[in-house]
C-alpha cells in the first residue's frame, strides 16, 4: 500500500535535523522554478493570492527570493501541521522511518510529490493557490498528469490510500489510470447521536492512520481496518473494500 497525505503550512525547521540521509524530491528542478516565479510577485500579490496578512506575505515574499540559500529538511519532519502532529515522526523509530519512505507519499504545491525523507526548503503554496507561471491558470493545470504518474509509479500496482485532503487529492485523482485501486479513508466524530466531520479532528487522524501503518509495517488493504488509535473504530456499516469510515466518541 502506498499512503498519501497532504502537506502542512505550519513548518519546523528549528533544532537538529533528524538523523537520516535525506533524498533529493522528484521534481526538485520543479520547485526551484516555481520558487523563481513566485519571487516575482509582490508582497501584496502574494498575500491576495494566499489570502494571508501582510507580516506572512512578507515572510514568504523573503523565503522565494532566497529559495536557494535556504535550509533544507526531510519533509516528514519539517512539515508540523495538525496532519504531522498525528504522525509525530520524532517518536518513529529507524525501521519505521525507514518503512514511512517506501509507503507514505505527500503531495505538494512547490514540489509535486514528496517521499519522506525528500529535502525541502520552507515555503507556502497551496495547490489550490489560483496562480501558475506562463498560460496555466493555476497549480492544477501546471502539473498536469505528472504528479499522478509518479505516485502510480512508486505504487507499482499496489493500493493506494487517499489520506489526503480534497485539495491535494484533486492533484492527483482525475489522471489516476483506469482500474487504479484507491481506497478512501474518512473520519468522524459521534456527538448528539450524530456522525460528523471535525476538520482538525480529522486532520490528525489521517496522520494518526499513516503513522500506525509505520509502526505495524502493514501493506494489506485488509489490516487497515483495525486502525484504533485514538479511540476510533471502524464503522462496518458505513465502509466497504474501498471506503472505510472510522468513528470515535
Amino acid at each position: 500500500m502506498l499512503a498519501v497525505l497532504s502537506p502542512a503550512k505550519t513548518l519546523d525547521f528549528a533544532g537538529a535535523p533528524p538523523p537520516f540521509d535525506a533524498t533529493r524530491p522528484y521534481f526538485g528542478d520543479d520547485a526551484a522554478f516555481l520558487a523563481g516565479r513566485a519571487a516575482t510577485l509582490s508582497k501584496p500579490k502574494l498575500a491576495a493570492l494566499m489570502h494571508i496578512s501582510a507580516p506572512l506575505a512578507a515572510l514568504n515574499m523573503d523565503r522565494f527570493r532566497g529559495f536557494a540559500d535556504l535550509p533544507e529538511r526531510a519533509a516528514l519532519f519539517a512539515f508540523a501541521g495538525d496532519v504531522y502532529r498525528g504522525f509525530d515522526a520524532r517518536s518513529l523509530d529507524a525501521e519505521g522511518v525507514r518503512f514511512a519512505q517506501d509507503h507514505v507519499r505527500m503531495l505538494s504545491g512547490l514540489y509535486g510529490l514528496l517521499r519522506p525523507l525528500d529535502a525541502i526548503r520552507a515555503y507556502r503554496l497551496e495547490m489550490g493557490t489560483r496562480w501558475a507561471p506562463g498560460r496555466a491558470r493555476d497549480l492544477y493545470a501546471w502539473w498536469g498528469g505528472r504528479i499522478a504518474e509518479a505516485l502510480v509509479a512508486d505504487a507499482a500496482g499496489a493500493p493506494i490510500v487517499n489520506l489526503a485532503s480534497q485539495e491535494y487529492w484533486r492533484a492527483a485523482a482525475p489522471h489516476l489510470p483506469a482500474g487504479t485501486r484507491v481506497i478512501e479513508v474518512e473520519f468522524l466524530e459521534r456527538r448528539g447521536g450524530e456522525d460528523r466531520f471535525i476538520s482538525f479532528n480529522a486532520k490528525r487522524a489521517r496522520g494518526l492512520m499513516a503513522r500506525w501503518m509505520c509502526d505495524h509495517m502493514l501493506d494489506e488493504p485488509a489490516a487497515l481496518a483495525g486502525f484504533d488509535s485514538d479511540g476510533y473504530t471502524l464503522d462496518r456499516n458505513g465502509s466497504g473494500a474501498d471506503h472505510l469510515r472510522f468513528v470515535r466518541g
